[in-house]
């Protein structure tokens, strides 16, 4: 298939790029006032009274995440090392080809591309410079528009294309080669959100990332999804995860935040739990007032809760539930309707006893039957399958079609759940998961004409 050239987006000058910035700014915070003050506190507060959400879709989602950041589905770091914009832009964009086939191939419905793996972008934006792991340097023009060639080229194939944010990460590291990159001024667009607020900047985890307390960082949150709604034709805005992360050695240090903004919160955990709650239902609002035909979708940590915690959650033992440390209370989210989809990351098979695949996977089931709408589809560990451990050896047995087999037949039996989606998209191509990957297209693929319709 001969690649395509659209037109590379124009290169406005760095000062006009910046008064559009600052103009989107504006905009987001007089179009999403939800995302400053929020009108709902927990489980069972409904959402404010505005547009209709959509109508739960009709067949079963079967998609995979494109991970960009660190290069580790694409682009490839040997692409980026191409300094040849034009030959640079082909590999990238044959290379991305190569994995919409190979999603048609598998049978998949839509694929999850990660369009802002920090504070950088994969598409043309006012709001933040192109992404490093795109061409080496943040900021660099890449010589096409990434975002605009996978809409275009998925759609091509019957594709869904969802939109992959992580929200508050600016960076993967905090080192002095990170400081310098992102304080310098790109030449092909704005400045890294690193240089320009400065007073938004924390660390944790080892990262930069920015304080989720502050009503100014959920506002630019919602300019810079109203950016990429009101210019890329993408069927989804998909979150993952990453709410409040952070380490033992390497904390969030939000206490002035909370000091200004936790009045009336005895708890620092329930006010987090409210910022992150204020950010999520302030752009479910906004999305379905300004973009009504765009999926709102969250993708957290398989554990809400245990059960030993609050008898609501699941019989697990989770390490790491969401609620407690990701501080985001995905359970009332879906229970109030704020999300259209919930992806909950289940990486563990049937077998592992403190956190079992049918344990989570039939819990979260229960959670959507619950709901106003909310459609669950389960996340799934590909990238084990056929490397069994110690802990996990079923991942073993049958090069790991065995426990593939099974947990697809629980997604697609169990009243509540509604689709499967695999981490990660390179995996269809890894020697170790090959036998998993052929056994999902044998399954799915014969019943899976492209869905999309444009």
């Amino acid at each position: 298939m001969a690649l395509s050239s659209p037109t590379p987006p124009s290169r406005p000058d760095p000062h006009r790029r910046r008064l559009l910035a600052q103009a989107a700014g504006l905009s987001s915070l007089m179009a999403a006032p939800l995302l400053l003050e929020g009108c709902g506190g927990g489980e069972g507060e409904a959402s404010a009274a505005g547009p209709q959400r959509l109508p739960p879709r009709s067949l079963p989602l079967r998609a995979s995440w494109i991970s960009t950041v660190l290069n580790l589905d694409w682009p490839s770091a040997e692409s980026v090392r191409i300094a040849d914009d034009a030959q640079r832009a082909a590999v990238q964009q044959a290379e991305l080809l190569r994995m919409l086939d190979d999603a048609v191939a598998t049978g998949l419905t839509a694929v999850i591309f990660q369009a802002k793996p920090c504070a950088d972008a994969f598409y043309a934006s006012d709001l933040l410079p192109w992404s490093p792991y795109l061409t080496g340097t943040l900021g660099r023009h890449p010589g096409f528009d990434p975002l605009a060639f996978a809409v275009e080229q998925a759609h091509a194939r019957g594709l869904e294309l969802h939109a992959w944010l992580n929200p508050y990460r600016v960076s993967m590291g905090v080192g002095p080669d990170t400081v310098r990159m992102l304080a310098g001024v790109p030449a092909d667009g704005p400045p890294s959100i690193y240089r320009t607020r400065p007073d938004w900047i924390r660390t944790a985890a080892r990262r930069f990332v920015l304080d989720p307390g502050l009503p100014e960082v959920r506002a630019w949150l919602g300019g810079v999804v109203a950016e990429i709604t009101s210019r890329y034709a993408v069927d989804a805005i998909h979150f993952d995860d990453y709410f409040y992360y952070e380490t033992a050695d390497s904390p969030l240090d939000d206490a002035q935040t909370f000091a200004t903004y936790g009045r009336g919160f005895a708890d620092k955990g329930d006010w987090r739990r409210r910022s992150t709650r204020l950010l999520v239902q302030g752009l479910s609002e906004q999305l379905r007032a300004a973009s009504p035909g765009v999926r709102f979708a969250v993708s957290p940590a398989g554990v809400w809760r245990n059960r030993s915690d609050d008898p609501r959650g699941s019989d697990t033992r989770a390490g790491a539930p969401s609620y407690d440390t990701a501080f985001a209370d995905t359970r009332g989210w879906v229970l109030d309707g704020l999300v259209d989809d919930i992806v909950p990351q289940v990486y563990w098979p049937f077998a592992r006893q403190a956190v079992g695949y049918g344990t989570i996977a039939r819990w979260w089931a229960d959670v959507a039957l619950a709901s106003p709408g909310t459609q669950v589809h389960i996340g799934m560990a590909l990238y084990k399958a056929g490397r069994p451990t110690a802990q996990e050896p079923d991942w073993g047995v049958e090069d790991g079609v065995a426990e593939i087999r099974r947990q697809v037949d629980l997604n697609e039996s169990t009243p509540g759940l509604h689709g499967s989606v695999l981490f990660r998209h390179a995996f269809l191509r890894d020697p170790a998961a090959a036998a998993a990957a052929a056994y999902l297209r044998q399954r799915w693929a014969p019943a899976s004409p492209g869905q999309y319709v444009p």
